[in-house]
């Protein structure tokens, strides 16, 4: 609940204002206890002007001022999603914590539906042989049910190749780390995905989005168990690591496809 320390309020109302469930209220001349349902989106700890309000549930020992302008430049945050590239050759190298930290970090503060903040994100980074291993396995198991299905065919098809070389990895790429962003809530986590990606183009890192791993851990209630997705839905799977590749230039693009009104 929302906690507001009277004795530092000044009753300027752009808390108020900016509460779009209209559960705050200012009334002589000071904040009252939110009325009605709050979402605990943290607007109003972050419109006031002189730290009044607090949310205890949450760390707020996290919570950092604003400048007075963007934190990054905006023709630098294009150049970044210009040059970023989909990853499909890694090098060896682990994944240090703290750029892990930080990957965690921008997928926790990438908005979602109603606050719902119902994103979990599981990095399987030393235990990366044994998911891969229970991937072929399934794989391999439900090969007679998955020949006959067009969409599905491709998994056979990886199988078979790995199985002739393993170098020949077509889900894992030999990447060191693999990553699912799991929610009830699939935008929510797509979200979260794309702020975590460009987190990790930042740091130096490579990343591939996998659709055809995320559909297989997606279906399969045993890996899921063994990753402790819960209830939640993997909607996205990435592949995390040094590149093995360096690029020169950005690639080209097709004009954007914009309607203005």
């Amino acid at each position: 609940m929302i906690q507001v320390d009277q004795t530092l309020c000044i009753g300027c109302g752009q808390c108020q204002a900016d509460c779009f469930s209209g559960a705050i209220q200012v009334r002589e001349g000071k904040v009252q206890p939110p009325e009605g349902d709050c979402l605990l989106c943290g607007h109003c700890v972050a419109v006031c002007p002189v730290g009044a309000v607090s949310i205890p549930d949450y760390d707020m020992a996290d919570v950092e001022p604003c400048g007075t302008g963007p934190a990054v430049e905006p023709e630098k945050l294009l150049r970044l999603i210009k040059e970023r590239r989909s990853i499909r050759r890694f090098t060896e190298q682990k994944i240090e914590k703290e750029k892990l930290r930080l990957l965690f970090e921008a997928g926790r503060y990438t908005t979602t539906a109603k606050n719902n903040q119902d994103c979990l994100f599981i990095l399987v980074q030393e235990e990366r042989a044994e998911l891969e291993r229970r991937v072929w396995g399934y794989v391999e198991s439900m090969e007679p049910e998955w020949r006959e299905d067009p969409l599905l065919r491709n998994f056979v098809y990886f199988l078979r190749r790995y199985q002739r070389d393993n170098r020949e990895d077509t889900l894992f790429r030999n990447a060191p780390a693999v990553l699912f962003v799991c929610s009830k809530r699939p935008l929510d986590a797509g979200l979260a995905a794309q702020d975590m990606e460009l987190m990790a183009a930042a740091q130096g890192l490579g990343a591939q989005y996998n659709g055809y791993l995320q559909r297989l851990v997606e279906s399969s209630r045993e890996l899921k168990d063994w990753l402790g997705t819960g209830d939640r839905t993997v909607a996205a799977c990435m592949l995390l690591g040094y590149p093995a590749v360096r690029y020169w230039r950005t690639a080209p693009r097709k004009s954007a496809q914009v309607i203005e009104k």
